[in-house]
């Protein structure tokens, strides 16, 4: 018999939670499994989850094949009407130390508990899940400080694979984060499914930047502070005076913005106009001139134009974006814009998602080439590689120490990476 193996797909959070599940099954004697943890973003990715699993029977034809994750939770009756599937497990039962036990209990768990175990996500109110003391590389560590979202944007069914929106008390967040600091990280990234929400279902509801302000203040060992993808329209003035006045808090912001043009946003349902977006990137910059932004954004939703897209195109200079995530729109069966008669070409929405990427690129060269004679402090993520301030990658010819802090002076650019 062996320890289960894991396979995960899609964010940042859902490695984060594979990380508790590992720590869960070995807690519980879990033997003799394949666990995979699945992102439901688009059909693209449900459709390659499914391959995955396939794939993995195939190497694994005596294991029990569990699937979880959100795919597992918003689509359960796909997963477990293959044939190479023994267990589904929801995004709520998959945090549950109970759960890994029940299936631990002898050769024969697939028999002693149903199949499915997904119940209604929406009716979860306890905190996010749970803690990772370490999770990350040598280098980074990842806190999940909050779960869900409360929002229902027309293109999305994260929602409905994660629930409502809930909180990790700042206490606890604060505690963990000492721990992660006394065992040597020199930089904490804040995750979540919708970061800027923090705290609303929290007494008082404070807001991230209140969170963020006392994380710096009760950890003053704590070299470098990260926030992962924020809404920006969401922003408050305490996350923004921790923008002008914190040098811990990094100068990188990864923003979701998915579009350039005011009517597809509304059409999206999302909070903020394309003036908002370009006020929020000018502001924050203004006070602190060091900063790059990431953004999300889609190619070809429903109804969207040439202009529009042109819009939309604009707005990665008009904000002066760096680093982008570049989403073709993907009809997602479940979402209100997959019921919009005017679905885009997906001819056009792959030539469109190429144009976005190549401003992109573009932009991406622009911010290396400023970079280069800066003095940078650069986390060491492997002995020839670290990453600035900006999360801007540094190619070393010298071998340095993984997950120290080095202060070094770029002298040009390769491809993506800063060259020292």
């Amino acid at each position: 018999m062996s320890a289960p193996k894991f396979t995960t797909l899609g964010c940042r959070l859902n490695a984060y939670e594979t990380e508790a599940m590992k720590e869960l099954s070995q807690q519980a004697g879990l033997e003799n499994a394949v666990v995979v943890n699945t992102c439901a973003v688009t059909a693209e990715a449900v459709r390659k989850a499914r391959q995955e699993i396939r794939r993995l029977r195939r190497e694994n034809p005596k294991a029990h094949i569990i699937v979880t994750g959100c795919a597992a939770q918003t689509e359960p009756a796909t997963f477990s009407a293959m044939a190479e599937v023994d267990k589904v497990i929801g995004n709520t039962e998959k945090m549950q130390a109970g759960t890994w036990q029940a299936m631990a209990k002898g050769p024969n768990f697939i028999g002693e508990t149903e199949k499915v175990q997904v119940d209604d996500i929406m009716s979860v109110t306890e905190t996010a899940g749970h803690l990772i003391d370490g999770f990350g590389t040598r280098s980074r560590a990842y806190v999940q400080v909050q779960n869900g979202c409360d929002h229902r944007c027309t293109f999305c069914i994260i929602p409905y694979g994660r629930g409502n929106s809930r909180s990790v008390p700042a206490g606890v967040v604060v505690d963990q984060i000492k721990r992660l600091v006394d065992t040597g990280y020199n930089e904490v990234v804040l995750t979540g499914v919708d970061l800027t929400s923090w705290g609303a279902d929290l007494p008082a509801t404070p807001k991230l930047g209140d969170l963020v302000m006392r994380i710096l203040k009760l950890v003053p060992d704590l070299r470098r502070l990260r926030i992962s993808s924020i809404d920006s329209i969401e922003v408050d003035d305490n996350l923004m005076q921790a923008i002008a006045t914190e040098p811990r808090l990094m100068p990188h912001l990864h923003l979701s913005l998915q579009h350039g043009d005011d009517l597809i946003l509304k059409r999206m349902a999302r909070r903020h106009l394309r003036d908002d977006a370009i006020a929020f990137c000018e502001e924050a910059r203004r006070l602190r001139p060091d900063m790059t932004f990431g953004a999300d954004i889609i190619a070809g939703f429903p109804t969207e134009t040439d202009a529009q897209f042109e819009n939309s195109l604009q707005l990665v200079t008009d904000c002066n974006l760096t680093w982008l995530h570049v989403f073709p729109y993907s009809k997602r069966e479940g979402t209100p814009a997959a019921k919009i008669p005017k679905q885009v070409n997906g001819t056009v929405i792959k030539n469109r998602a190429a144009r976005l990427r190549a401003a992109g690129a573009a932009q991406v060269s622009r911010h290396l080439s400023d970079q280069i004679g800066k003095t940078h402090s650069i986390l060491m993520e492997n002995p020839h590689m670290g990453r600035t301030e900006q999360f801007t990658e540094v190619s070393f010819a010298a071998a340095q120490i993984e997950g120290q802090i080095v202060t070094a002076t770029p002298t040009g650019f390769e491809g993506t990476q800063l060259t020292v």
